[in-house]
């Protein structure tokens, strides 16, 4: 999963917002490094995007709906008795 190039930049830039003012050579330095850093940690992790967590959220609830049909026709063929 490829992350917003923007949304790395401003999390580089709130970091280095963290530095105080005087050390401003390690400020510059640290927003200058830390982008590819965080880029190469977060697509390593196993993400998802939200439309694909959506799409699968709405596989899951159709399963699970079709799982209840076929447990309350069970329920009725065992209720029935044998044929």
């Amino acid at each position: 999963m490829m992350f917003d190039l923007r949304s790395i930049e401003a999390a580089a830039e709130r970091l280095a917002a963290l530095l105080p003012e005087d050390a401003r050579l390690l400020r510059d330095e640290l927003k200058a490094n830390i982008r590819p850093v965080l880029e190469s940690l977060l697509n390593r992790l196993d993400l998802v995007t939200r439309e694909e967590f959506e799409a699968q959220t709405r596989v899951l609830a159709h399963t699970r709906e079709r799982l209840e049909q076929l447990e309350a026709q069970l329920q009725e063929l065992e209720s029935a008795g044998p044929p």
